[in-house]
């Protein structure tokens, strides 16, 4: 499932494209024909991200909520537009560019109450400048969930994926079984400070980098890493492997139905 920065570079890509113009709404797979038809010549306004939904407002008070799920994907392309292939949930198009979505877990047609809901049942987002941090602290300190599970809930921490849970934590040496009661309020203001810097570096590159200069392949003379996920990491997907800070083993468990990555030595309990 992408993690927050792509939506947010999203919601980026689709302004770029489409802001201000009043784009053809079609939906060739049919799910989203009704609401399409509705929007179809209407003015793009705005585009928003929070977390990992994704936001395009037509009008005042018309929006479209996106939620990729696990198999959502977009794709931009210049026009003039082909022929839609396989199941296009639903295209946008004008006289430049046009972008398909397909096999989201949500697109709908929500009103502005409906949007709220959605913002209020959500956690603070490190991308959004309306974010309180203070608020996902609250939730943590009185919680006995661990802080690598307490990461990855929407509702403490909005964008927050499996990538930057490892990776922050790892960064900050903080053992991903650790409760979130113990959590100091020192520990908490620098995961959320690095969590605000290496997200909004991910939207600006398009993928998760979390080594520091002295750890890249170049600083450490080692072959870069080859993932499908691009960038490079201490801990995630690197299991059995040696870490770059200790030369000790990466060690990979289950928690909460996801994979966990982490440095037994660098994160010790």
């Amino acid at each position: 499932m992408p993690e927050g920065h792509t939506i947010h570079r999203l919601a980026q890509d689709y302004a770029a494209a489409f802001l201000g113009t009043h784009p053809r709404a079609t939906s060739p797979q049919g799910t989203f024909a009704p609401a399409a038809t509705l929007l179809t010549g209407a003015e793009l306004t705005r585009t928003e991200a929070h977390g990992k939904h994704l936001f395009l407002g037509f009008r005042d008070t018309d929006w479209i909520h996106i939620h990729l799920g696990l198999f959502g994907k977009v794709t931009f392309g210049p026009a003039p537009e082909p022929p839609p292939t396989g199941t296009v949930r639903l295209r946008l198009a004008n006289d430049t560019t046009y972008v398909d979505l397909r096999g989201p877990t949500t697109c709908a047609l929500i009103t502005p109450p409906e949007k709220q809901a959605i913002h209020d049942r959500l956690g603070p987002d490190p991308l959004r400048g309306d974010a309180d941090p203070d608020r996902a602290h609250r939730r943590i300190t009185r919680s006995r969930t661990t802080i690598a599970a307490l990461l990855m809930d929407q509702k403490v921490i909005a964008g927050v994926g499996n990538v930057y849970r490892a990776e922050v934590l790892f960064r900050h040496g903080i053992d991903p079984y650790r409760a979130g009661k113990d959590i100091t309020p020192a520990e908490w203001d620098a995961i959320w400070t690095d969590l605000v810097d290496l997200m909004h570096e991910g939207v600006r590159n398009n993928r998760i980098d979390t080594v520091r200069p002295e750890h890249t392949p170049e600083a450490m003379g080692r072959p870069p890493r080859v993932d499908d996920h691009g960038g490079e990491v201490y801990v995630y997907r690197r299991a059995g492997l040696p870490c770059h800070v200790c030369g000790g083993e990466i060690r990979t468990a289950g928690l909460a139905a996801r994979n966990l990555f982490w440095c037994p030595a660098c994160q010790r309990p």
